[in-house]
């Protein structure tokens, strides 16, 4: 049994604020959002740049934000019995929390600032990733089986090709997928004491001169629904997952293969299911800004897309959100649905001098209008994990 894969909600949020006219006015724009962030004392790290929103809010009161929404959009009910799946590694700002309030270094902080053990407790309950997937499905009132993904910066893609798996397959309806990242004092060290940020503040995809990525926030949640369920109640998709690939290059513990086999692997992956055509009219990169990535990326992308190769659009938007880590691939699927719906392509911000070795039509620095019906977005990981997920117009 294979049912279609309908995107009938969704709900977004990154360092431009809430909800799709904030990416509209940043990311389709062309806009960095980088700068020298508060949540966190960066005096130790090569660089104080990040991608943040106000405040220092939790991990689990934004997911629940954008599900509402994404829910809310879609016109779906309490006590669906749809799956919850998201990407999400726990909340580290918790984790840093209590861990700095075992040592005595800080206090454990509670609503409102509050100190104690009922604070340092639910730090630790807001470290663990599947408590996130609990809230969200409780405050939706989900009732069907509940899943976290952890696998690094493909979890959230891994969270909505996995519910497409389950629609596809019969064994749900409904899929309320997605995943979360805010920037925090844990990964901002970790990235920073590998040379991975770009310390000049800049991050330059498929740029000869890039040097780094810089962390973002991201938070994003899609409803998606069996196409004849949809139908059936009366909502018109906002679009169709038609395919999906995930492949795993095994070459090295943090860098992609040279040759993109993982990226080649799991884009064709998606477009076989697709029905075998190679037309894209734009594909959303993961294009970190890393010397490593964005031409191992170009290699994969040119090698399974062929001939078609220099006539499709690819643009990475994380020139103007920063690396969203587990949330990438949800929030970029948000972004590559409404180039969909608005007919615009993103544009590669901070892109300066072409690379021989990157030498796809990158979209760089300005939007594009186009005619946008099928539509890709690829993310990678550590690990060597590969993900692509096939959108088109309904």
């Amino acid at each position: 049994m294979t049912r279609d894969v309908a995107v009938t909600g969704y709900g977004v949020h990154t360092a431009f604020g809430r909800g799709a006219a904030a990416v509209r006015r940043g990311v389709f724009t062309g806009t960095p959002a980088f700068a020298p962030t508060t949540r966190l004392d960066t005096t130790p790290f090569r660089t104080s740049m990040a991608a943040t929103d106000r405040g220092d809010p939790r991990l689990a009161e934004v997911l629940v934000d954008c599900a509402d929404e994404a829910v809310e959009s879609a016109g779906l009910r309490p006590g669906t019995a749809g799956a919850t799946l998201l990407g999400c590694a726990g909340d580290f700002t918790a984790i840093t929390r209590f861990w700095r309030a075992g040592t005595g270094a800080v206090a454990g902080r509670g609503a409102g600032g509050a100190a104690g053990p009922d604070a340092a407790n639910k730090d630790t309950v807001d470290s663990v990733p599947a408590h996130q997937v609990d809230l969200v499905a409780d405050r939706l009132g989900l009732t069907g089986p509940r899943l976290a993904f952890t696998n690094a910066c493909v979890a959230s893609a891994y969270a909505i090709i996995h519910g497409c798996r389950l629609i596809a397959s019969g064994r749900v309806d409904v899929a309320v997928c997605g995943g979360g990242y805010l920037v925090e004092e844990e990964n901002f060290a970790k990235f920073d004491s590998g040379r991975a940020l770009a310390a000049d503040g800049a991050v330059r995809p498929f740029s000869a001169d890039r040097t780094g990525l810089l962390l973002g926030d991201g938070v994003a949640v899609v409803v998606l629904e069996a196409a004849d369920r949809a139908r059936g109640r009366g909502i018109r998709p906002l679009a169709r997952i038609t395919g999906w690939g995930v492949r795993a290059d095994a070459y090295h513990i943090a860098k992609p293969h040279p040759r993109g086999a993982g990226v080649a692997g799991a884009v064709g992956q998606a477009l076989r299911r697709a029905g075998g055509s190679s037309a894209l009219d734009y594909v959303n990169a993961h294009g970190t800004g890393t010397p490593s990535n964005d031409g191992a990326e170009t290699a994969g992308l040119r090698q399974v897309l062929g001939e078609r190769a220099d006539a499709t659009p690819v643009s990475s938007t994380k020139g103007t959100t920063g690396h969203l880590l587990e949330a990438s691939g949800a929030v970029e699927l948000v972004i590559l649905l409404l180039a969909l719906v608005d007919g615009v392509l993103p544009p590669t911000a901070g892109y300066t001098t072409p690379d021989p070795a990157c030498d796809l039509d990158y979209v760089p620095n300005q939007p594009r209008q186009a005619d946008v019906r099928r539509a890709m977005t690829v993310n990678a990981a550590f690990g060597g994990v590969n993900t692509a997920i096939l959108l088109e117009r309904p």
